[in-house]
């Protein structure tokens, strides 16, 4: 990338992350209130809705539908980066075909030999909020994440590689809907080495970077991909990720009543009850289905700390005081377990942070433990061992005892991109097998017994 080109995205960077941190403090009134009032001309761009007359369910996932080039935008303004942003066919939560937006960043330094696939953290119940839109310069409160998140692309740019950056969450953003999150990502990469205005083809090497939302699509797709996407599986030199998400019932019981981390609880409620077409409403007590209202359509940062001492049972009525008495949710949370999923046949670098009390997550479940905040670290050391014992010895695993959820990226990331590079350069990937701590049981929820 040119010196003037670096020094403005990075100028750019630096204010998306003032403005985030701003926006992270700011009262639960105004960041609804952001939420909630998208630009009338993201809500209507067209080049989100495919109106082909072949039937989506007769493409094959990946298949190209739309194609456009725009500047890459930082905080709305234009900067001197073009992007190709594809629409492209893909499969949601339920197996359904649907359509889905991904945009590709060349390198100016670089050619189209080796990519990777970037999955944001921008964790929103509002489609505003992706990354596809962000770029393409519409700005949105819970928008903001994915222009601070430039701040880690601006590296992987100026060591020539080429971004891909899918809207993992989908078209109707399904919030932790992990399998949706890992066909969204797979496609996205089928998607851009078929489009010959990305300059990436058959023949390019992908790794896969994601920290925690974008762990979710990151851990997921890697998993998935020798069955769903086999072609893409072998494109794969790795998979890179921080604060991941293993068993959201083990999550909510952790973050329950934290002071910042217990947003999470009504996120998870409306993104479960979204993706798989459920309805968890009528389970919820008064002031559960207050907060359901509010936060139908915000983001993260209209979540985490503004709702403290938020716990399960005040959210729900009295007789589904225990999670696992609904029989819908317990489904749901069971199919995103990703302890459940198949073992990656790629190598793996998986950091997690568990210096929890930092951000308010004082908390200790039984069989839980402790974690950074919002991620489990008992989880994820548990599937990290569970890769090793199934036949991927590649997996190198590092706990940050003295850091938070949002202190391990700062560390996480330069690591990152040094472990990527020598994937890339077909050196052997460390492992960790034999040497990780004993986790938790990734076990199935059970039903709560009968009262």
């Amino acid at each position: 990338m040119r010196k003037n080109t670096s020094r403005l995205l990075s100028a750019a960077v630096t204010a998306a992350l003032a403005a985030t941190a701003v926006a992270a403090t700011a009262g639960p009134a105004s960041a609804v209130a952001g939420a909630a009032a998208p630009r009338v001309a993201a809500a209507s761009d067209p080049f989100y809705t495919y109106d082909g007359s072949t039937p989506l369910a007769s493409l094959a996932p990946g298949t190209v539908l739309r194609t456009r080039t725009l500047p890459y935008h930082v905080l709305g303004l234009p900067t001197p980066v073009t992007a190709v942003q594809l629409l492209y066919r893909t499969t949601d939560a339920q197996g359904r075909p649907s359509a889905n937006v991904t945009t590709v960043v060349r390198s100016l330094t670089g050619d189209g030999s080796k990519a990777v696939s970037y999955q944001s953290f921008y964790d929103s119940l509002n489609p505003q909020d992706s990354p596809s839109r962000a770029v393409a310069g519409d700005l949105t409160l819970g928008g903001l994440i994915p222009n601070a998140e430039s701040l880690f692309l601006v590296p992987l740019l100026l060591q020539g590689y080429n971004l891909v950056i899918p809207d993992t969450e989908g078209q109707s953003a399904d919030f932790a809907a992990g399998p949706e999150y890992a066909t969204t990502t797979l496609d996205s990469i089928r998607a851009a080495t078929r489009s010959a205005a990305t300059g990436l083809d058959s023949d390019t090497a992908f790794g896969l970077m994601g920290y925690s939302g974008g762990a979710i699509a990151t851990g997921w797709a890697a998993a998935l991909a020798p069955a769903y996407a086999p072609d893409v599986n072998r494109k794969l030199v790795g998979f890179t990720e921080g604060g991941l998400l293993v068993d959201p019932a083990h999550n909510l019981k952790y973050v329950d009543g934290s002071l910042a981390w217990s947003g999470v609880i009504p996120m998870a409620v409306i993104g479960v009850s979204r993706s798989f077409g459920i309805d968890l409403k009528p389970y919820l007590s008064d002031y559960g289905l207050t907060v359901y209202q509010q936060l139908e359509h915000g983001s993260i940062i209209d979540a985490v700390g503004h709702y403290p001492g938020l716990t399960w049972k005040k959210m729900a009525k009295p007789q589904y005081a225990d999670p696992n008495s609904v029989p819908a949710f317990l489904d749901a949370v069971n199919r995103i377990n990703l302890g459940s999923a198949a073992t990656p046949t790629v190598p793996g670098y998986i950091a997690q942070g568990n210096g929890g009390v930092l951000e308010g997550t004082l908390g200790s479940p039984a069989g839980i433990g402790t974690g950074d905040g919002v991620m489990v670290a008992g989880d994820v050391r548990a599937l990290a061992r569970q890769y090793c014992a199934t036949r991927n010895g590649a997996i190198e695993y590092q706990q940050f005892d003295l850091l938070s959820h949002v202190g391990v990226p700062a560390v996480w990331a330069p690591l990152a991109l040094g472990w990527l590079n020598d994937r890339f350069a077909g050196r052997t990937a460390p492992s960790d097998c034999g040497h990780i701590p004993a986790g938790n049981s990734l076990a199935p929820e059970q039903p709560a017994p009968a009262s």
